[in-house]
């Protein structure tokens, strides 16, 4: 994180103003009778990877959490140490009938630096990495074949480093994390400015980059 804003400082800010916060409007829910699916991406930072996919109709529900790991039930502590293999991610249920995954993998890579291996932006270590988990044959091929049209596509003149791997078990972060940016909207932008997010999506993307979340 950039020093003038410690992620340790805005969690604890957020603690603090926790009970004062409005609560944001639910996303819209599809008819009883939608089938939903559900999706997994790994994109640095949790907190940056909400948003994408929140505006997309026919998203459900986002929530923030790890994967990848080797240990049952992780903690933030222990995740953002890198003590425990698991990549911050974002789970994603859809119902597909309305949003296609290939729209929701779309979305995924103009939200990251997908030739970053070393994490994303100002955030370092394994732990910042960036994949696609697949649930199925038919996601796995989707995401494939997306990876395979940017590296064709000479855009970057880069290898893109964001892997395609199975899904595995996905443990739901504590609820202080859970939509970020909307309980604290300025602090958000603010790290999305000073991590130099903003800026470093909007040199890989340009006018396809995400444009930051406003306050709701």
């Amino acid at each position: 994180m950039n020093p003038l804003l410690p992620r340790a400082a805005a969690l604890a800010a957020l603690s603090l103003l926790a009970s004062t916060q409005r609560s944001a409007p639910a996303p819209a829910r599809p008819s009883a009778r939608a089938e939903l699916a559900t999706a997994l991406f790994a994109g640095g930072c949790f907190w940056s990877m909400e948003h994408p996919f929140d505006q997309l109709r026919g998203v459900v529900a986002v929530s923030v959490g790890y994967t990848g790991g080797h240990t049952k039930n992780p903690t933030y502590e222990e995740v953002s140490a890198g003590r425990t293999g698991h990549l911050e991610a974002v789970q994603v249920s859809y119902d597909p009938a309305t949003v296609s995954y290939e729209k929701l993998v779309d979305a995924f890579w103009h939200s990251i630096d997908p030739l970053a291996s070393d994490g994303q932006f100002c955030d370092l270590g394994s732990q910042y990495g960036t994949a696609i988990f697949y649930y199925d044959s038919a996601q796995r091929r989707v995401a494939e074949e997306s990876k395979r049209q940017l590296e064709t596509s000479a855009r970057f003149g880069q290898p893109i480093v964001t892997t395609i791997q199975p899904a595995s078990e996905f443990y739901r972060a504590e609820e202080y994390h859970q939509h970020y940016y909307r309980k604290n909207p300025v602090r958000y932008n603010l790290y999305g400015v000073g991590c130099g997010r903003d800026r470093r999506l909007a040199e890989l993307w340009g006018s396809a980059a995400p444009a930051a979340p406003t306050e709701r």
